[in-house]
């Protein structure tokens, strides 16, 4: 097992992207704190790992959350080896509609608690030369018109991602690196879509130029990546970030259309 006896916490885990990182996670033998606002949500995670994860309610714009993360986590496993940066706001948000209230709720949340949360976990991740994940977006190299405020705050966790890479690696042996995915097919995004007034079928009339594989990414896609960069077999590496993605992310700016 990649995992065996890891400590991993993971945040944004109630649903989606998060969720399947947890279950990766724990079937690859680590032992997992799920953070999420969403309590309903983080317990069905939990249900489906049983023993080896735990379930922690916490709001990451308190910026006390951090330390109550990290503490949950000693607490309950004694050590700590991984933060999985996964937790985000995806608003919509244009030049006209992103306010200042909106671009501050959106960057604290996607950018200030995962610097946060490494800053509260260093002492832990120091002891056991663990590692960081976040988890960004391609959005980060320019983003969708109608994602402003989160394609901003996307692009701030690359450049902390490429910092800490650098920077924690040789000074503490604590690894950071970040997978941007694609357009992920989450419950949350075919519910989102359907509200946008698309038929419940729509996955599977997007566009070749989109997904030329014929679907879009599944979460487990990511979920697999998310093991190998929080697995001893990625040691030697840090500040990378991987794109994962269909089709070349740089210069191309495809409309996320439905035929």
């Amino acid at each position: 097992m990649q995992l065996n006896n890891k400590t991993i916490i993971i945040t944004g885990s109630a649903g989606g992207i998060g969720r399947a990182i947890a279950l990766a996670c724990v079937q690859e033998g680590a032992q997992a704190l799920l953070v999420d606002r969403n309590e309903v949500g983080l317990r069905e995670t939990n249900e489906m790992l049983g023993e080896r994860s735990s379930v922690h309610v916490d709001d990451l714009l308190d910026t006390a959350s951090a330390n109550r993360i990290v503490k949950a986590a000693v607490d309950r496993f004694g050590v700590l080896h991984g933060i999985v940066n996964n937790a985000a706001l995806l608003t919509r948000s244009n030049i006209e509609t992103t306010t200042p209230e909106l671009l501050a709720r959106v960057f604290n949340v996607n950018a200030r608690a995962p610097m946060l949360l490494i800053q509260a976990g260093l002492k832990h991740l120091t002891e056991t030369k663990g590692s960081v994940l976040n988890i960004g977006s391609v959005n980060a190299y320019c983003g969708e018109l109608p994602l402003l405020a989160y394609s901003m705050s996307k692009g701030a966790l690359m450049t902390m991602t490429r910092n800490l890479g650098d920077s924690l690696h040789a000074e503490y042996g604590i690894r950071v690196n970040q997978i941007n995915p694609g357009w992920v097919l989450t419950d949350h995004e075919f519910k989102i879509k359907v509200a946008d007034g698309l038929p419940e079928d729509w996955p599977s009339r997007i566009s070749h130029n989109i997904a030329p594989s014929g679907g879009l990414i599944p979460p487990e896609t990511i979920a697999s990546a998310a093991v190998y960069w929080l697995s001893d077999h990625s040691r030697p590496i840090s500040g990378t970030v991987m794109d994962l993605e269909q089709y070349p992310v740089i210069g191309r700016n495809p409309v996320k259309e439905v035929v």
